[in-house]
């Protein structure tokens, strides 16, 4: 089997639109597949409670148990007034971002507690306030999950109070980065066990978000059912294998702020958001020799190729008969492993959706893509490996975007895998702390600031 690493994807195919995906293959895990450790992490039993709390020190849909349906939803505040045509300053700019996150909190609380998320902003009285698509349904697990972008805080006057480790990811070289789902101002990330009742969330926020806020882009993406087992990946691998467990010192080194941060993002975190298009065409006709030298992992029960069981601490050192390494030093888990990170990510299946070109007839060698398929392999038609698009949404929860960066630009120059993906969204977020009774998501913020605001107002003596 010839499988040259780097082959890239044509780009005449671009994807515009999303649809609602169900399936049950699926993904827990990151970049595509962890390294390993020797014990299992904890894994919802299938008895966990239908309701998640809303309040709390850190945000729910981070450390909450992944549930198997996700939206992800970035938007940008409004740059103009829409009824007089002028620009809007920062302070304005500020009150609209107050304004929005308050709307969206009072109505996540509502939401993920199984009750109707209140009346709708700016929309006349006969306007229904609810879509009702979920009435009748429990909430599932429902969870809201809030992040801010590197480019918000300028906009809002709040250079000062932005998190130390926010600031935009680079393009790297292999990347094929579309703007049609990179970049935001502001995420949403709609999480539950319901299908329709995560829908009616995403539709409740954007909901509040017009005059304030425009919708930027969208992703939506499923889990299978895999009991408390590891869940797997559209490549059939196990993936997930080595999150840090919640609630134990290595998760919350390797996930919540540090101490240097802003005081008012105690209790944050950062979310690095990469949408990865899965080659499955080309996957699917590899072998299995092929795919379990491109993980360092046997596919079949997730243990490393070292040898052991699934969380066995892979041995990068140990050779086979002909004196090689068993796992690949340019494996993904050989060059993933060790890096602190939560990967809670989800697969997504959009198929041939809203293509700019018909799908050819035979295969596309455009761009110099390689569709070798081996000597075992018949001549076939049924062109589109250049157009489904499907394969992960990938979300890293991380205390600094910096180690992913450091990793993927190591991922970037040899990983195997690269033959088969291609990084075609990117983002980056701050997520800030849980919200309080009462208050609202980045409320402290706006209390920091305001306090700095007074004390440089207030007359010195002496």
């Amino acid at each position: 089997m010839s499988e040259k690493p780097g082959s890239p994807f044509s780009r005449r195919a671009v994807i515009t639109t999303f649809a609602a995906t169900a399936g049950a293959a699926a993904a827990a895990g990151g970049a595509l597949a962890a390294g390993g450790r020797d014990t299992a992490p904890a894994r919802p039993s299938g008895t966990e409670r239908r309701t998640e709390p809303f309040h709390g020190t850190h945000q729910a849909g981070i450390a909450t148990p992944q549930q198997r349906y996700a939206i992800f939803a970035a938007f940008d505040l409004e740059t103009t007034d829409p009824r007089k045509g002028k620009r809007l300053t920062t302070e304005q700019a500020a009150a609209n971002f107050q304004r929005l996150v308050q709307g969206w909190s009072a109505a996540a609380e509502r939401l993920t507690q199984g009750r109707s998320p209140g009346p709708m902003p700016f929309a006349r009285t006969e306007v229904p306030a609810d879509s009702g698509i979920a009435d009748g349904l429990e909430p599932a697990r429902l969870t809201v999950t809030f992040g801010l972008g590197p480019d918000l805080f300028e906009r809002i006057g709040r250079e000062r109070d932005r998190p130390r480790r926010l600031s935009p990811l680079p393009s790297f070289g292999k990347d094929r980065l579309e703007a049609a789902w990179s970049g935001g101002e502001m995420l949403v990330q709609v999480c539950g066990d319901d299908l329709q009742t995560v829908s009616r969330a995403f539709r409740t926020m954007r909901s509040r978000a017009p005059g304030v806020a425009r919708l930027r882009w969208s992703q939506q993406g499923f889990l299978g059912m895999f009991g408390d087992s590891t869940p797997r990946n559209l490549f059939g691998h196990k993936d997930g294998t080595a999150n840090p467990r919640p609630g134990t010192p290595e998760f919350d080194d390797a996930v919540w702020a540090a101490a240097d941060e802003p005081a008012w993002f105690s209790g944050g975190t950062y979310l690095v958001f990469r949408k990865i298009r899965m080659d499955l065409p080309k996957w699917d006709t590899s072998t299995a020799r092929t795919q379990d030298q491109t993980i360092g992992r046997r596919r079949y029960d997730g243990a490393p190729l070292s040898g052991g069981h699934e969380f066995t601490t892979p041995d990068l050192r140990k050779t086979g008969p002909d004196g090689k390494p068993l796992i690949p030093a340019d494996s993904h888990v050989a060059l993933v492993r060790d890096v602190p990170m939560l990967r809670r990510s989800y697969n997504y299946d959009y198929g041939f959706q809203a293509l700019a070109e018909p799908i050819s007839a035979e295969h596309d060698h455009a761009e110099g893509a390689d569709h070798d398929h081996g000597e075992d392999m018949p001549e076939h038609s049924g062109g589109g490996h250049s157009s489904y698009d499907s394969g992960v949404l990938f979300c890293a929860y991380v205390r600094d975007p910096a180690e992913f960066v450091r990793l993927q630009r190591k991922l970037d120059e040899s990983d195997r895998l690269n033959a088969f993906i291609q990084h075609t969204g990117s983002a980056v977020f701050a997520v800030p702390p849980g919200v309080r009774p009462g208050g609202h998501v980045a409320s402290a913020l706006f209390t920091a600031r305001s306090h700095l605001l007074a004390a440089r107002a207030r007359p010195r003596h002496g």
